[in-house]
C-alpha cells in the first residue's frame, strides 16, 4: 500500500509515494537492497521506534511520530549509523536526505492512502 505523508502544521508534503512497511518481513527489510529514495518517495515503518542505515550507501531523514501522528523526533542519518531509540514512537518515516525540511518536534502529520 502506498501512503502520502503530509505535515499539516507546515502545510508541506513529506512523501507523495511512501511504501507502508507494516509486516514483520517488510519492516525487517526496510530499505535494504533498494535503490536510493528519490524526491517524493519514502517508507513508513509501523511499528518502529529506531532505525539504522547499516549496509546503506546513502543518508536519510527519519521522522518519528507517535500513534497520534505527532512528530516526536527528526534525525538526519548518514550511512552506517543507528538512530536513537524514540520509546513512544509508533511510526518511523524514512525520507531522502533533506526531505524532512523544517519539520519539527510537535508538528502534526497526516498519513493517508496515496
Amino acid at each position: 500500500m502506498r501512503i502520502q505523508v503530509r505535515n499539516l502544521t507546515r502545510d508541506t508534503t513529506l512523501a507523495e509515494r511512501a511504501v507502508h512497511a507494516n509486516t514483520l518481513w517488510s519492516r525487517a527489510r526496510g530499505l535494504l537492497g533498494r535503490p536510493q529514495l528519490q524526491a517524493g518517495e519514502g517508507m513508513v515503518i509501523e511499528p518502529c521506534n529506531s532505525v539504522h542505515t547499516f549496509f546503506m550507501g546513502y543518508p536519510l531523514d527519519v521522522v518519528f511520530a507517535g500513534k497520534d501522528q505527532q512528530v516526536l523526533a527528526v534525525e538526519h542519518l548518514a550511512p552506517w549509523r543507528l538512530s536513537r531509540m524514540v520509546w513512544s514512537a509508533r511510526y518511523a518515516i524514512e525520507l531522502p536526505a533533506g526531505a524532512a525540511g523544517d519539520t519539527a518536534v510537535g508538528d502534526q502529520l497526516a498519513l493517508e492512502a496515496a
